[in-house]
């Protein structure tokens, strides 16, 4: 028998604390939000299970709570959620916020209102998100770290090549020692996490699965594939291959209203950029690696189709 009622929470996550708004609908009459302050600690969590239980929040199918992605400052909250068995719905910042309309104001407060008014509006169409995969976690933050060494690494390559200039030649040779045993390091670092990243796939069967059958495509190489098995939570986050092209930047879109903008199809820059630029590579690849892709490219930029659109297309 359904429940007569609901509890809807909305918490609005930031590094030292978090803010979390309380809705309970009682046979579809909704009560009072009530809202409270927590430290974004373990200690913290524990004063929230208190909160909850005081004002006897059910933790289970009747009860949601909704937050934005924050990267790493929300994972102590769906840790919390994931072992009290309580639904969570970890939103994307943007969408979320477009669903407000047209909001004056801001603040903590202000936004863990506002996401629980949602979280009660959207509550049939909202999914919850899965359990918290520490395995995941480990590739993604160690993608996160490589990614910043390769940044150091790239800045450090380009100021070398600069000393060239600099007259002093005592300078120079001083500045280039000390930047080659930079770059030298950070090299190294990025091979450990590389190696690290491997031995993790290699111990998880289902991450090594998918990780095969997407080196198996033609122009994916290692990275590309552990980013996408990040930013797909390994395939299990029910998006289809239409729905991650579009996630990539990859689709083009419609671009007219009435008679005066009659503009050609173009991408959304609502994309993930990094995960963009990685399959622009991995498509440039194709072409000059497979006789295939390469006749694709050359048959339909030869039919006047612009090259970014066939790269896309590929």
């Amino acid at each position: 028998m359904e429940s007569k009622t609901k509890f809807f929470i909305g918490i609005d996550v930031s590094k030292p604390y978090f803010d979390a708004s309380l809705m309970c609908v009682i046979e579809h009459q909704k009560q009072p939000i009530q809202t409270i302050r927590f430290e974004n600690s373990i200690q913290g969590l524990k004063h929230f299970h208190d909160w909850l239980k005081k004002n006897k929040v059910a933790l289970n199918e009747n009860t949601l709570l909704v937050i934005e992605n924050t990267g790493i400052y929300h994972r102590l909250l769906w840790a919390f959620c994931c072992d009290k068995k309580l639904p969570i719905h970890i939103g994307n910042s943007a969408h979320i916020k477009w669903s407000f309309g047209i909001a004056r104001g801001k603040s903590d407060r202000i936004d863990s209102i506002r996401l629980c008014q949602y979280a009660c509006r959207e509550a049939d169409s909202l999914k919850s998100t899965g359990v918290l995969d520490p395995t995941l976690l480990r590739l993604q933050d160690l993608m996160a770290s490589r990614r910043r060494m390769l940044s150091q690494l790239n800045s450090n390559k380009t100021y070398l090549n600069e000393l060239r200039n600099i007259s002093d030649k005592a300078t120079r040779q001083m500045l280039e020692r000390v930047h080659r045993d930079a770059i030298k390091g950070l090299s190294e670092s990025i091979a450990k996490i590389e190696a690290m990243m491997k031995k993790i796939i290699a111990e998880n069967d289902k991450i090594k699965t998918n990780y095969g059958l997407l080196t198996s495509v033609p122009g994916i190489g290692n990275l590309t594939a552990i980013y996408l098995i990040c930013c797909t939570n390994n395939f299990a986050c029910g998006r289809s291959g239409k729905q991650l092209a579009c996630y990539a930047g990859v689709v083009p879109f419609e671009h007219s209203s009435g008679i005066s903008i009659k503009g050609r199809n173009r991408v959304s820059n609502m994309a993930n950029k990094e995960l963009k630029k990685m399959l622009h590579l991995c498509a440039i690849s194709a072409i000059q690696s497979y006789p295939e892709f390469k006749g694709y490219y050359e048959r339909k930029t030869g039919e006047g189709k612009p090259k970014m659109s066939v790269i896309n297309a590929i």
